[in-house]
Parts: structure tokens; sequence; C-alpha cells
């Protein structure tokens, strides 16, 4: 599986634990960025990563700023992400399983790494259950349309 990663000068610090850990893993990872404390906009690398898993380049994305939040309503603009700001493995869970989910928002800020990398690799390792869920999918798609 191939996974974008961005965050803005207030997650780089945790995207760069994300990448190792899932390097460990054996993923195929794409830092976008940013890596370093200077202000950078989180809109920026929201796109990047977006654009890359609408393009196919990448399986899914991961995002991470202060919040989850701006980062999650950035990715959300691009036309086919289904982006889910979560802090909890229900959260997690149910974005994947029920909305097909994929971007993952997470807050550094909020989370602290032990918290996150969990999140992560439940993220990446459930599936949609497609069914009467997908219905629902095709209907939040067509909202963009």
């Amino acid at each position: 599986m191939r996974i974008a990663l961005g965050a803005d000068h207030a997650g780089y610090e945790l995207k760069n634990l994300i990448k190792a850990h899932l390097e460990q893993q054996g993923f195929h990872v794409l830092d976008l960025g940013t890596n370093g404390p200077e202000s950078v906009d989180y809109p920026d690398f929201a796109r990047k990563v977006a654009e890359d898993v609408v393009a196919g380049a990448v399986d899914r994305g991961i995002l991470v700023c202060g919040t989850g939040i701006g980062m999650c309503i950035s990715a959300n603009k691009v036309h086919g992400i289904r982006a889910a700001n979560c802090c909890s493995e229900f959260e997690v869970q149910m974005s994947r399983e029920h909305n097909d989910a994929n971007v993952l928002a997470l807050g550094a800020r909020v989370l602290t790494p032990e918290k996150a990398l969990p999140l992560v690799d439940l993220f990446l390792n459930t599936t949609f259950e497609g069914g009467r869920h997908q219905r629902r999918v095709d209907k939040m798609m067509a909202i963009e349309r």
C-alpha cells in the first residue's frame, strides 16, 4: 500500500514518527512535507496529499496539523476525497467501514504519538464494508457534482 503524508509546522514531528512507523511495516511512504517548525499554510499540504490520493498515485493519505480540523476541511475540498478527522479508534473504524474514508486527519496537539500510531494502523487495516454503506457513499459523492 502506498501512503502520502502531509503536515504543517504543528504536525511535522508526529508526521515523521508516522512515516518511520509505516516504513518499518513495509509501506511505501510519500512524504510531501513540511519538515520543520517554520510556519506554513496547512491547505497547501492537504491539497498535495488529497490530489495524489484522487489521482491514484497513492492508496490513502494521512494529514497532521495541530488539531486535524484544518487539514480535514482543506482535503475535503478536493473532489473525490473523504477525509475524516479522528481522535478515537471507534471514529477511525467507522470512517473506514461505513464512509470509505481515504484520508485520515490527526491533531498533533490533541493526540500523543502513543494514541496516534494505533489510529494510523487501524485506518490502514480496516476495509470498507460496502453494501448499504456504498449507497450512502455514492450519495455523499453526488453532492460534489
